[in-house]
């Protein structure tokens, strides 16, 4: 089966990884989050596989640092920026045409925030065919009032590795694997 691989980074904005005056909790280990994210990025770039970065419209207005993608994390000139307003990123926006047009069969999804948007784009992801890797240690969230964050992590990490909706599913991977190769097929 033929695999044509895309990473898309969602919502890695500064107002949601660092916090705001209003909201002053950063994302669970914002540093490594970062670091990790970076490095995927880069051996994408490398390797000519697509980045595409969505970017929530209700984070803050455009314009406010809030609303920025985080600088150490912005996409380069040719790289697309899907606006969106609801969690689910094919929501009213046209990703999915977009990855459609670069032939893409696989999804390597990273990002914030783990029980709401990466949640939502793991998902849908498969009921529109594509096979998903979730990279275990590059999405996070912040605490909420029945969990730490970290536990979050741990739970959506558990209960999405192997969902599927008929054929394509996501596979829960670490960034030490190579998480740009898919490993789907070896579970078919």
């Amino acid at each position: 089966m033929n695999h044509t691989t895309a990473l898309l980074v969602i919502d890695v904005q500064v107002g949601i990884v660092e916090g705001t005056p209003d909201h002053p909790n950063p994302v669970y280990a914002k540093e490594s989050l970062v670091q990790t994210i970076q490095t995927l990025i880069d051996h994408a770039r490398t390797r000519s596989i697509p980045v595409l970065y969505v970017q929530d419209l209700d984070v803050k207005d455009a314009g406010e640092e809030a609303f920025a993608i985080h600088p150490a994390l912005s996409p380069a000139p040719h790289e697309p920026v899907i606006y969106k307003r609801a969690t689910d990123s094919f929501h009213g926006t046209d990703l999915h045409e977009q990855l459609q047009a670069l032939g893409v069969k696989h999804l390597v999804i990273v990002g914030c925030k783990t029980e709401y948007c990466v949640d939502s784009a793991c998902r849908k992801a498969t009921t529109l065919g594509y096979d998903v890797t979730l990279v275990r240690d590059a999405h996070s969230t912040t605490d909420n009032a029945a969990l730490h964050a970290e536990q979050i992590i741990a739970h959506h990490n558990t209960c999405l590795h192997g969902l599927g909706n008929l054929d394509p599913f996501i596979l829960v991977r670490p960034s030490e694997e190579d998480v740009l190769v898919p490993s789907h097929d070896s579970y078919r």
